[in-house]
C-alpha cells in the first residue's frame, strides 16, 4: 500500500509541476510582459503560476520521499 502511494504522490507531483509551469508560461506567452490596460495583473498571475511550480512540485517529490522513511503508527 505504501508504495503505491508513493507512486501516487510522485505521479502527483510530475502533475502539478507541468500543469502550473505549462499554465504560467502559457499566460506569459498569451499575455506577454508589455504592461497595458490590464496585462500587468495578467503578468503578474503568470508569474505566479510559474513560480508556484517550482514550489509545489518538489515539495510533493520530497513528501513522497519521506513517507516510507517513518514507521506507521498503529
Amino acid at each position: 500500500m505504501n508504495t503505491r502511494l508513493k507512486t501516487l504522490v510522485r505521479i502527483s507531483a510530475g502533475l502539478a509541476f507541468f500543469l502550473c509551469l505549462g499554465g504560467g508560461l502559457w499566460i506569459l506567452t498569451s499575455v506577454g510582459l508589455d504592461h497595458g490596460d490590464d496585462d500587468a495583473v495578467w503578468t503578474g498571475l503568470g508569474l505566479y503560476f510559474t513560480g508556484k511550480a517550482f514550489f509545489v512540485g518538489p515539495m510533493l517529490l520530497v513528501a513522497a520521499e519521506q513517507l516510507g522513511k517513518h514507521p506507521e503508527s498503529k
